[in-house]
């Protein structure tokens, strides 16, 4: 088949136009292009038409029919189905940018009560944070999405790199699905372009991958974050033990998982929860910024307080650089849950009754069991860590049917082919954090060709001057923040008061933006 990336041009940095037509690789010329197809190509894509972009002057590249489609999956195989509620704010509305109405509103309009705008009222002194179900926020996606016409402007596809063009702009190269174009390799010309390619993978803890590898068995070892519905019928089927071990918002669903089945089918599952570090009460040194702990776990409503988002917390953060900056992330992150009364009820009970058990330490040599199928874990206990097991201060061998991994998707950047490339190629470099650098605007710092530039959103820039890149509302201040300085330099206009109103007013009644 014809239109190939040759070995030429995988060496060049900076590609020509005739080097690309010697190739024989047809050219399409669009003004941006958004890599990934997720939501934070989503989220750009309906900002820029609402500023008035034609979606004819985009190109959104990747391998997703729908863009929440990925999104979707993760949520649910990590037990967050459609009636279930995220950890997200009732603020934050990729389908919306002005974020009025909450999704908090317009549950108590769909409901006709107005028990979820009084939770917002008395959030968090009197009442949790108000969360939405996920499949309020699914179907919201799908209303915008039709509504803007994003699929119009989709092209389906793997985008392996992007090369600088001699004279200014960028090749972007997409790999179609086999059959599906007369070309190998297909390249769109722009002058700008969006990364936002989502999780370079998923991150198996090595203990774990190496039992993998070395017995091949990937069903009793599993990562929450791949299909594992196998776990819990082989459990509803027989009495077994289960292994969780993590204690971020993943592990606690995963938790509530095996409880209400083993409640709502009296099942007998033993579990057995690993925890790395045992968190025993409040952390923080200023009482102004303690974070809420206990019972091994830290509590935070958000993967960051909500002040990052747009009050105290996020001026500071823009004020500081490099290593200062990475540090504070740090202390402001990390791992934690919200605290949700109903998964302290059930893992109280289960201490209570002996059925929930904690173990504080590392695990090492992993191997099958000698006896009885299953997987030993070697456990070398925390000193000082509480512990549900007789011996503290010595290994200990424990026995699971099966172990699951909640430890997250932090996988390396460069473990995604077209992240490493850019690396390599493009002059992109990496933040204190280990994640695309970008500057306030979201530019990919070390990318600029010509007056074209490369912005990049989602996960693999968290490290940046905006801490919560990986959740709702910062995919919206990111292209909000792309947008402005697009209109900056002439791209699109700006969003001035009269056109945002107007605009508004469309989405409510559900109208198509005029081309």
């Amino acid at each position: 088949m014809r239109g190939d990336v040759t070995q030429r041009l995988i060496e060049t940095d900076v590609w020509t136009d005739e080097l690309v037509g010697r190739a024989g690789i047809p050219v399409f010329d669009v003004p941006l292009v958004s890599v990934g197809s997720g939501l934070g190509s989503f989220t750009l894509f309906d900002t820029l038409r609402i500023y008035g972009v034609p979606g004819a002057a985009m190109a959104v590249l990747g391998p997703q029919d729908v863009p929440w489609g990925s999104y979707e999956y993760l949520t649910r195989v990590s037990q967050i189905p459609r009636g279930e509620r995220l950890r997200s704010d009732s603020g934050g509305t990729p389908d919306n940018i002005w974020g009025f109405p909450s999704y908090a509103l317009r549950e108590a309009i769909a409901e006709k009560s107005l028990s979820a705008v009084w939770n917002v009222l008395v959030e968090p002194v009197l009442a949790e944070y108000h969360t939405p179900r996920a499949g309020q926020v699914l179907v919201a996606l799908e209303r915008e999405f039709q509504r803007v016409e994003y699929a119009r402007s989709l092209h389906k596809g793997q985008v392996r790199m992007v090369r600088k063009r001699n004279g200014g702009g960028y090749f972007t190269i997409l790999t179609p699905p086999e059959g599906a174009a007369a070309t190998k390799r297909i390249a769109f010309r722009s002058s700008h372009v969006h990364i936002a390619v989502g999780y370079p993978g998923l991150r198996l803890l090595p203990d774990l991958q190496e039992y993998r590898e070395r017995y091949r068995d990937p069903t009793r070892v599993v990562n929450a974050y791949e299909p594992h519905e196998h776990v819990y019928e082989a459990l509803q089927r027989r009495p077994g033990t289960v292994m969780v071990r993590g204690s971020g918002i993943v592990a606690s669903r995963v938790l509530q998982r095996l409880i209400d089945d083993r409640d709502r089918l009296r099942l007998n599952t033993q579990i057995l929860h690993l925890f790395r570090t045992y968190v025993a009460g409040p952390q923080g040194e200023s009482v102004f910024a303690r974070r809420a702990g206990a019972n091994g776990w830290a509590y935070q409503a958000f993967n960051f307080p909500k002040a990052s988002f747009g009050g105290q917390i996020k001026q500071r953060l823009g004020k500081l650089e490099g290593r200062e900056r990475a540090e504070a992330l740090k202390t402001l992150g990390g791992t934690t849950t919200p605290l949700r009364k109903r998964w302290e009820e059930q893992l109280a009970r289960g201490r209570a009754q002996g059925w929930y058990q904690i173990l504080v330490g590392s695990a090492r040599n992993l191997r099958p069991g000698r006896t009885r199928p299953g997987v030993v874990t070697t456990v070398a206990p925390e000193p000082g860590g509480p512990s549900s097991f007789a011996s503290t201060d010595r290994p200990v061998d424990v026995h699971a049917d099966y172990i699951i991994d909640c430890t997250g998707l932090e996988a390396d950047i460069r473990e995604h082919r077209l992240l490493a490339d850019l690396l390599d190629h493009t002059g992109a470099r990496r933040n204190p954090l280990g994640r695309l650098d970008v500057d306030r605007t979201f530019e990919l710092f070390g990318t600029r060709s010509g007056a074209g530039r490369v912005y990049a959103s989602g996960s693999a820039t968290l490290g940046g001057y905006f801490a919560p890149v990986d959740s709702f509302a910062g995919l919206q201040y990111a292209a909000l923040e792309i947008a402005d300085d697009l209109a900056a330099n002439g791209f699109c206009r700006r969003l001035d008061a009269l056109r945002s109103l107007t605009q508004w007013w469309l989405w409510v009644t559900d109208r198509k933006i005029p081309a």
